[in-house]
């Protein structure tokens, strides 16, 4: 395949290194100080781009790329309040567009055992929740958006859980307490658990590099080039 990148910075380089390895061609490089270079590409040069930037910037990347009918795949997370309009415009260009918080197959395996998880303590409420994530120190939005999507999982099955929040000033009993932490050279560390008077269950997913969320991203781009509409890695990975 013919891949653009929006965003070359750490991800963006690892990205490039899975795809090459895999075979495709990285036919662009769009960063904040060559932007107005992404009017070059259409589908005619480009089979798919992969958008990994800022919270600011996603927005405006995809609208451009999903206007030039182009199948985008997208990791950025801080942006999510105008996701319904970007489902509007996939509706509307007949596009394919594909949008996960974590591209790490191992992360999706994680949120899988999670729903599974709370599905199994939603009858045991002596068990309190909480969720902590780890990241780099250069990770914009906290808490993380696989951190959310936990959560979300989270309380999508357990019935006294209504909401996450990382203010543990005003935490109310049906909140679940995301702690958000940035330390130096952390990829990523996300960490379920559930408390009880006698005991603790934890679930973990902790990684070791970016070559897994940059792995995954390039498996959405190959699943995604010839099908329209709006994907996920549940998509990807049949999940």
């Amino acid at each position: 395949m013919k891949i653009l990148l929006i965003g070359y910075g750490k991800m963006g380089k690892a990205i490039e290194g899975v795809a090459i390895k895999r075979g495709h061609q990285i036919i662009g490089k769009i960063d904040a100080e060559n932007f107005s270079d992404l009017s070059k590409f259409n589908p005619s040069n480009t089979d798919v781009a992969i958008e990994f930037t800022h919270p600011l910037a996603a927005f405006e990347n995809i609208k451009h790329v999903l206007n030039a009918q182009i199948p985008i795949v997208v990791g950025t997370t801080g942006w999510l309040d105008k996701l319904p309009l970007i489902h509007e415009l996939v509706s509307e260009k007949n596009g394919s567009f594909c949008f996960s918080s974590n591209y790490s197959v191992g992360v999706n395996l994680f949120w899988a055992v999670n729903e599974k998880l709370a599905q199994l303590m939603n009858p045991q409420p002596e068990y309190d929740v909480t969720l902590e994530e780890i990241h780099h120190v250069y990770k914009k939005d906290a808490p993380s958006g696989t951190a959310i999507t936990t959560a979300e999982g989270v309380i999508k099955h357990l019935d006294r859980k209504n909401k996450w929040s990382n203010d543990r000033e005003n935490l109310t009993v049906s909140d679940v307490f995301i702690q958000d932490k940035r330390e130096h050279n952390i990829p990523g560390t996300h960490t379920v658990l559930y408390t009880s008077g006698i005991d603790s269950i934890e679930l973990k997913h902790t990684a070791f590099n970016r070559e897994g969320f940059a792995t995954g991203a390039v498996l959405a781009a190959e699943f995604i080039a010839n099908k329209k509409g709006i994907f996920s890695m549940k998509d990807v990975l049949s999940l």
